[in-house]
């Protein structure tokens, strides 16, 4: 490959990783567990994260993800898995300053070197006046289909304002 081509390739790389690390929200750290221990770095571990959601107050969503630890993971250079779990509730009066998409993505989170994400997306269910919470992971060329879903049901004295 020629060095100008190698040059333009890494620049792209970095970009596209900047980038996607621009659009990632920063999850509150509740704790760890352990789950392997490594000689070198830190352990394999799972992490509980909290996200607030930014368009519906007084709902927060609780995440939680298998790191990798050893010296790859310390350095924030290995692959983590694609599984993880969500749990939403009400923790406040929920209230929406403005109207919420019937989908659309609240966190993504980057869980590898570059092109590996985690995901949640809002939906509305208006028929149920329910906000369902699914986390998932992509990769730029292949995704998973592990997935986890929660829903937090809104009293039906207040109505979710949906765009249209």
């Amino acid at each position: 490959m020629h060095a100008s081509i190698r040059r333009s390739l890494l620049s792209a790389i970095v970009l596209a990783s900047l980038s996607f690390a621009a659009c990632a929200a920063d999850g509150e750290k509740i704790g760890t567990v352990d789950t392997a221990f490594k000689l070198l770095g830190r352990d394999h571990d799972i992490i509980v994260e909290a996200y607030d959601d930014p368009a519906v107050q007084g709902v927060s969503c609780y995440v939680s993800r298998a790191r990798i630890g050893g010296v790859k993971g310390s350095l924030g250079l290995a692959e983590d898995r694609a599984e993880a779990s969500i749990s939403c509730h009400q923790v406040g009066a929920i209230s929406f300053p403005q109207p919420i998409r019937q989908k659309e993505e609240v966190f993504s989170e980057r869980i590898s070197i570059l092109f590996k994400r985690l995901n949640v997306v809002r939906m509305v269910d208006p028929k149920r006046n329910t906000l369902v919470y699914l986390t998932y992971s992509d990769k730029l060329i292949d995704g998973s289909p592990q997935n986890s879903v929660s829903a937090v049901p809104v009293a039906h004295s207040t109505p979710i304002p949906v765009k249209k």
